[in-house]
């Protein structure tokens, strides 16, 4: 009798540990609807039960960039130093300066046609190719840092990137994010976009067609010659990159008011593209290690250049640059210019129709988290309480 008391005592106990301790959706079984883990991330499809080995050959490829030793080129370092340490060396790559190979300009062709193995750029220097390059890019008015990549790693994006540069011969990946871009450089005190008519402004790709419809006259300087334009008054004003990056090349010096927001480039993102036969040739586990290097570098490149923007905006301000915000009216008036431009765009180019179509629908899907998670951005506490609860 005790014994079999005894059982029933435990086994009342077991029942309700299973009860405590399981998780909620079990005790709904059947009503509630769930994620199923094994198929959430994509790769684990391809790559869960997988039979890897270790490939024993070495292979060195030649890679370089457009940048001219500007930040960006941190990020090549860091994703060749990567490959190196996880391949066990198996897979070095040399990051050349550019110019060494061939000039800025030239990189996308000399890894379409295999000069160079590799190459670090950014998608919307080769809108001359197809105008769907800038969407991988920046767009006036388009996604930020966060919901491009939420796009890329987990939408549509990845699969047409892929798609678009196929076309040329190329695999590509993200590969480091500048985040937002500083605003325009000016020699004269600016806050609205009317104060900027009849100025010359340097910038190029889809922003420099919408300031032209703006009324604004622009002038394509490449970058290494935007600091001489602005001192020998070739240009009025001038916008580049992130403070980071901006900062050392002493725009301020000669353009002292910087208008913000950039609203001309919500993000920055560069990319890694690889010759598709170069990639053909290495073996799947080094794949694997480049693609798994460059996400990783993806992200330590944002971070990097949002680290240094703290200490990049102390120097402007020390240095005497006076900083300017945008308007309310203007910041409008520029978007309606801008959603013509671009709906413009889709009626002449099909495969910016289709990319650009999809960014946008993503970001009406995303609009209902993006309103109910808003308000509690990290201010200071004592900016918090004095009102500021949006970025």
């Amino acid at each position: 009798m005790r014994k079999c008391l005894y059982r029933c005592v435990v086994f009342l106990i077991a029942i309700s540990l299973v009860t405590v301790t399981a998780p909620p959706y079990a005790a709904a079984a059947g009503k509630t609807k769930k994620y199923d883990v094994e198929q959430v991330d994509a790769r684990h499809k391809q790559w869960g039960k997988k039979e890897w080995t270790t490939s024993t050959s070495k292979i060195n490829w030649r890679m370089s960039d457009c940048w001219g030793g500007i930040l960006n080129r941190a990020a090549v370092l860091h994703f060749c130093d990567s490959v190196r340490a996880a391949s066990g060396g198996r897979l070095n790559i040399t990051p050349f300066p550019t110019g060494a190979i061939v000039g800025a300009n030239e990189i996308f062709d000399a890894v379409s046609k295999g000069t160079l193995d590799a190459g670090h750029t950014f998608p919307g220097y080769w809108k001359g190719k197809s105008e769907a390059f800038n969407l991988f890019a920046s767009i006036p008015y388009g996604m930020d840092t966060e919901s491009l990549s939420v796009w890329y790693y987990q939408g549509e994006g990845k699969k047409m990137m892929e798609d678009l540069y196929s076309q040329f011969n190329l695999v590509p990946f993200f590969m480091g994010n500048g985040g937002q871009e500083l605003g325009l450089f000016s020699k004269k005190k600016a806050e609205s976009m009317a104060d900027y008519k009849g100025m010359k402004v340097r910038t190029v790709g889809w922003y420099m067609d919408i300031l032209t419809e703006a009324g604004v006259s622009v002038v394509p300087l490449p970058g290494p010659e935007v600091y001489l334009g602005l001192e020998r008054g070739v240009i009025d004003a001038a916008e580049f990159s992130c403070p980071a990056i901006t900062y050392p090349m002493g725009f301020h010096e000669v353009g002292k008011y910087i208008l913000s927001p950039g609203v001309h480039q919500p993000t920055s993102q560069l990319d890694l593209i690889i010759n598709k036969n170069s990639w053909s040739k290495l073996p799947d586990d080094l794949k694997a290690i480049v693609e798994i290097c460059a996400a990783e570098t993806n992200q330590w490149y944002n971070t990097l250049c949002q680290y240094m923007n703290i200490e990049a905006i102390e120097l402007l301000k020390k240095d005497g640059a006076i900083f300017t915000k945008m308007d309310d009216g203007s910041i409008f008036e520029f978007r309606k210019v801008t959603k013509v431009y671009l709906d413009g765009l889709k009626t002449k180019y099909p495969e910016v129709k289709k990319i650009l179509e999809s960014q946008e629908k993503f970001l009406v899907d995303i609009a209902p988290w993006r309103e109910m998670k808003s308000g509690v951005s990290p201010w200071p506490y004592e900016d918090f309480m004095k009102g500021k609860r949006f970025e």
